[in-house]
């Protein structure tokens, strides 16, 4: 366990545990990132006939401005970027750029098997949820993923029926809309309101959502769970953990799978 604040709550079933999905639940450093990187890399050699594909720090970098939550926009931007460094103004269609990305993510066969979500690991367990709901502890999901790319997810896990917020169900992240959206529903499967929403994601627009969540809608109380996505290399993690906690992580875990139902956060601090 990295580092955490000190949250006063104690876990029970008036809490809610809402979910990012991507580097949360699945391990997207092979797929999603991979993708980005081979459509900046694609479409700079095509303009420029340069060699350059973005690292996996540069795109943490763009990301922790906490905006470039969409991978498609964040494509965009760092080839918007990189050609401003080389006084460079050259448009490029947003569709472009989308249906290239989806061609790596997804691939070209209709079931998605020769695209790289097809070899996306799993973090989470079925097992995982299934303890949640023993415990009494309503839960559900906010992505920023499309709809039809969280569902491949879920559905590997067994989930039926999931509660879902996805790209097009809701403004993109840092806007706490989603996640209170998510919450809502959450509420009216379990028959009953929520005192505290948990909300676990990877990013700092994952942290700012909750920050945002706070002021937007304050008859709730919020715990921010950042967790270390599998791509940061071991001598980052505690960079990546500070950055969290600087954008409003109450706790920073190096799992989903270390929130339980049996964890007291108030005693969770480690220095």
């Amino acid at each position: 366990m990295i580092e955490t604040s000190k949250v006063d709550l104690k876990l029970s079933n008036k809490s809610i545990f809402v979910f990012d999905i991507d580097g949360v639940i699945r391990d997207v450093s092979g797929s999603y990132r991979r993708a980005l990187a081979d459509t900046v890399e694609h479409f700079i050699k095509n303009l420029t006939n340069l060699d350059y594909r973005p690292t996996p720090e540069e795109i943490d970098d763009l990301k922790a401005e906490g905006i470039w939550n969409n991978d498609w926009e964040a494509s965009q931007e760092m080839i918007t970027r990189y050609l401003h460094r080389l006084g460079k103004k050259i448009p490029i269609a947003y569709e472009e750029i989308v249906n290239f990305f989806q061609s790596r993510y997804r691939g070209l066969n209709s079931d998605w098997s020769d695209g790289y979500i097809a070899t996306e690991p799993l973090i989470a367990t079925a097992a995982y949820f299934q303890e949640l709901t023993i415990a009494g502890i309503g839960w559900g999901f906010f992505s920023g993923a499309t709809r039809a790319s969280a569902s491949y997810v879920l559905q590997r896990l067994a989930i039926d029926l999931p509660i879902l917020i996805a790209m097009e169900d809701a403004a993109g992240k840092p806007d706490p809309t989603g996640l209170l959206l998510a919450t809502k529903q959450i509420e009216q499967k379990q028959g009953g309101l929520a005192k505290t929403i948990v909300y676990v994601g990877d990013t700092v627009a994952d942290m700012l959502t909750v920050v945002k969540a706070r002021d937007f809608d304050p008859s709730y109380q919020y715990v921010a769970v950042g967790v270390i996505p599998p791509h940061v290399s071991q001598d980052l993690r505690d960079r990546y953990a500070s950055l969290l906690k600087e954008n409003g992580a109450d706790l920073v875990l190096n799992s989903v799978l270390e929130l339980t139902p049996q964890l007291n956060l108030l005693q969770s601090s480690v220095s």
